[in-house]
Formats: structure tokens, sequence, C-alpha cells
């Protein structure tokens, strides 16, 4: 039986795949996503924060209802009110709270799009990473780019089943990034690379690319623009547009 060869390994394992200088063992596929941008000198792949965006936040007004709704009921009736219906009052008052910005925030404040760069000439990766903790929508999401060595660049492969309230299961899976220290297997940052998508044959793309360019691959299809969204969804058009910093942005494009 395998083991994982990371320390630790990424949540819901299944298997170690291949190293950045190793052979691929699939075929190298990107599924139904297509490059943001694809030549010599680099290699830029789209991710989504999440699989479908701008469809939560139409849950903040149902909130915002829900909230007046309950505080005209309380008001309303008799102003000699149990200890025990104030504190159910304030309970839903809270939770109502934290539910209506976190639908709000969630769908609007992720960038548009979180661009992974593969730069073959310089051999390094560089990620537009965006850091947040769901369960506190109060503090402050940002992104924090990063760009590390090729070389210190790993993969696993996971899923995970999720129960849900009404007895279901969910199943995701996806590919995860692991950088390393140099020299070891100690991990020291993480940050996926699909999630519901072309799984395994992305990496094999990736690697691909960084091993023998853009002409060892399928054609790609015509470039997309992250920060071109929809007209009709409004979660896309609050969201901030991707920007790199300056300094990172240019070494991220050219060569040295």
């Amino acid at each position: 039986m395998k083991r994982p060869q990371l320390v630790p390994p990424c949540p819901g394992w299944k298997e170690d795949l291949p190293g950045p200088n190793e052979s691929p063992v699939v075929i190298p596929a990107l599924g139904f996503d297509t490059p943001n941008h694809q030549d010599d000198v680099f290699l830029e792949l789209p991710r989504a924060s999440a699989l479908i965006r701008g469809l939560i936040i139409w849950f903040a007004p149902v909130m915002s209802t829900l909230l007046i709704a309950s505080s005209w009921l309380v008001l309303s009736v008799e102003q000699t009110l149990k200890f025990e219906i104030w504190l159910v009052f304030i309970s839903t008052m809270l939770v109502g709270i934290w539910s209506l910005w976190f639908c709000v925030k969630i769908d609007i404040a992720p960038p548009r799009d979180l661009p992974l760069r593969f730069n073959r000439a310089r051999q390094r990766l560089y990620a537009y990473n965006f850091k947040h903790r769901w369960w506190n929508p109060f503090e402050r999401w940002q992104v924090v780019p990063v760009a590390y060595d090729w070389s210190q660049v790993r993969a696993e492969r996971w899923s995970r089943r999720h129960a849900t309230a009404q007895g279901g299961i969910i199943f995701q899976c996806g590919v995860e990034l692991s950088i390393v220290k140099p020299g070891t297997n100690q991990v020291i940052d993480r940050f996926r690379l699909t999630a519901m998508g072309a799984d395994a044959h992305a990496w094999a793309y990736v690697c691909t690319y960084m091993q023998q360019g853009p002409d060892a691959l399928p054609p790609p299809g015509p470039p997309w623009d992250h920060n071109d969204v929809l007209w009709c969804n409004v979660a896309m058009l609050l969201a901030p547009k991707v920007k790199w910093p300056a300094d990172m942005d240019l070494e991220s494009r050219t060569a040295p």
C-alpha cells in the first residue's frame, strides 16, 4: 500500500503524483479549462474561488427579510417577554447578521480569478492566492501572492466525502500543490491546482510545459481575460480585479 511521501500529507490524500522533473503518467489535459496565457516563457492557468460564483449573494436579501420579520414579530407582541424568548431572539439576530455578511462577502471578496503562473525560463511558480477563514467574515480577507522554485513543487491527488444535513453525500476531488523545504519532504506551503476539474491530467499538462515547452502540448483554446466577466453576474462585477504586485508581475512574465 502506498504511503504519503510529504510531511504532512494533504487532507484527503489519495496519491502522490510524479515529481516536477519526472515524466507524467497520464495524458496532459486541462478539461474544459483553457490557459489565460501560454508561450515559450510562461504559462498562466485560471483558478476559480468556487465552482459557481454569483449565487450565494442572492441569499443576502432573504436573510435581511428574515431579520426584519423576526424583529417586527418580537416587537409587536407583549413587552413582558420571558428571558428565554429574548435569548432565542438575540441568538437568531446574531446568526442572521453573520449569515447576511457571509453571503455577501464570500461572493464578492475573492478576486475574479486566482491565476497560477509557471515561468519556464526562470523555472519558477507564481501563485495569486487568496487567504480567508470562512467562519469569520468580519476580518480582512486578502490576496497573498507567493513565488517558489519549480524544484520545490510537489503535487498530491485528494478526494473527500462530506455528509449533508439531509443525509446525502457530497464528493470532492482535486490536486493540491505542496511546496517543500529544499532537500526535504517537509511541506511549508499548500494551495490547490484543481478542484473538481482535470485532476492529475492538469498536473501532467503543467509538467509537460515546464519540461518540454508549449510545442509538446496540444494547441490551447483562445486565451481568456480573467477580468472580463458577465454583466449579469453582480458578485463578479463587485469582486476585485486581478492585480499582481508590479515587481512579481514583471518577473513572472519575463525571462531572466
